[in-house]
């Protein structure tokens, strides 16, 4: 069976997404081993809605006890790292060391691939989490928890599952070349479930949200093709990093 001879959603992928991109500890389950991984890229927008209601909750508690914002803010984005496994923020700072530390597609991918992090890693990492931390505390401060934590959550997952289907798999290995391309249904319906979470939070003030999501995917996908002609786990993992980080500074812009 190809492809496009199969379901293009089924509850299975939400456990495929949340296996893929979550450290949760799922139950076991007999998994339909003919069915592409990547098909379940419409899924990873809702392993975003659970890890950013998981960590909303715990967020809440911490308020409900006194913690200032701040320390509310920086627990959010321990909760979401622990969450996931750190698997983004690793993600963005390989594909900083190798996009910018490289002079030709082979070199920067084999900078990606090294475990070791360099100057443009740390560089990447710690801006990463000053600017979501600066938003995040901003946006606490404001009053507002619930709605960015999950709008950011879930739309920067859904970016991930465009650029799976707009650019080929930069090499023959890695995680991103085994789990595949999903084909284009998957990224549109990951895309129509990252806009109803955008303006089910904000109504139609999150279209500049929505268009910032748009620019900040539509940039790395175009760094990723130019740089290295593809892209990879890391590629993804920053992507999604990049556009939490400009969802965020747009939420901030319509709510404060």
């Amino acid at each position: 069976m190809n492809n496009s001879d199969m379901p293009l959603a089924k509850v299975e992928d939400i456990w495929v997404a949340l296996g893929l991109l979550t450290r949760l500890p799922l139950p076991q389950h007999d998994w339909d081993n003919t069915r592409p991984a990547a098909m379940a890229a419409w899924a990873y927008p809702l392993a975003g809605l659970l890890v950013g209601l998981l960590a909303s909750a715990f967020a809440a508690i911490l308020i409900r006890i006194g913690l200032p914002t701040g320390v509310v803010a920086a627990a959010i984005l321990l909760s979401l790292s622990i969450l996931t496994g750190a698997m983004h923020e690793d993600g963005l700072a390989d594909a900083a060391d190798g996009l910018w530390g490289g002079t030709t597609p082979e070199r920067r991918l084999e900078i990606m691939k090294d475990s070791h992090i360099g100057a443009y890693g740390v560089i990447a990492l710690v801006a990463g989490f000053a600017l979501r931390w600066s938003a995040l505390s901003a946006l606490l401060a404001g009053g507002w928890l619930w709605s960015p934590v999950l709008v950011t959550a879930i739309t920067s997952r859904a970016a991930m599952a465009y650029v799976m289907d707009a650019l080929p798999n930069a090499r023959a290995s890695g995680l991103s070349n085994l789990t595949g391309r999903p084909g284009k249904p998957a990224p549109r319906i990951a895309a129509a479930i990252g806009a109803a979470a955008v303006v089910l939070g904000f109504g139609l003030s999150g279209l500049w949200v929505l268009l910032t999501a748009t620019m900040a995917l539509l940039l790395s996908a175009t760094i990723a093709k130019h740089k290295i002609g593809g892209q990879t786990g890391d590629i993804l993992g920053a992507t999604q990093q990049v556009t939490e980080i400009a969802v965020l500074g747009a939420i901030c812009a319509i709510t404060l």
